[in-house]
């Protein structure tokens, strides 16, 4: 039987009717990161709280990712079937800004300060039949 497993654990909610990445807020300093850390990358405090993000934020910069990365890399993809992405950090309420693939690859339809919504979909299927769920950011309509 197929199944949707997260592509890491902690990420985000999973399995959830509402996933939402997660992140690490210090409590001491009031910082959060992404994905979520067991101190604070800003004052080295170890009392962090995990909360889940805001699916919706503003698109900060982007690229498209002309060829494909190279390993640890792992898609469905191969060199011949590749097709450019965009890739971006989404600014996201609280004062996170989270680096993801996008579903926008068409520099004309993206630009600095669109709005983007969180998604979560399947990024590539494992030899067993697994659905490898990931992140993606797509443009509010």
């Amino acid at each position: 039987m197929t199944k949707q497993v997260p592509i890491a654990e902690g990420l985000f909610t999973w399995p959830s009717p509402a996933p939402a990445l997660l992140a690490s807020r210090c409590q001491r300093c009031g910082i959060a990161s992404f994905p979520a850390a067991d101190s604070c990358m800003a004052c080295s405090g170890q009392d962090v709280a995990i909360e889940e993000l805001p699916r919706r934020g503003t698109l900060w910069t982007w690229t498209v990712q002309q060829f494909m990365p190279k390993t640890p890399y792992r898609s469905n993809e191969t060199a011949q079937t590749f097709k450019p992405y965009g890739v971006g950090y989404v600014e996201l309420p609280g004062g996170v800004r989270v680096e993801g693939r996008l579903t926008e690859s068409d520099p004309q339809k993206l630009r600095i300060g669109m709005e983007m919504d969180v998604i979560f979909a399947p990024f590539r299927t494992e030899d067993n039949g697994d659905e490898v769920i990931n992140f993606f950011f797509q443009p509010v309509a």
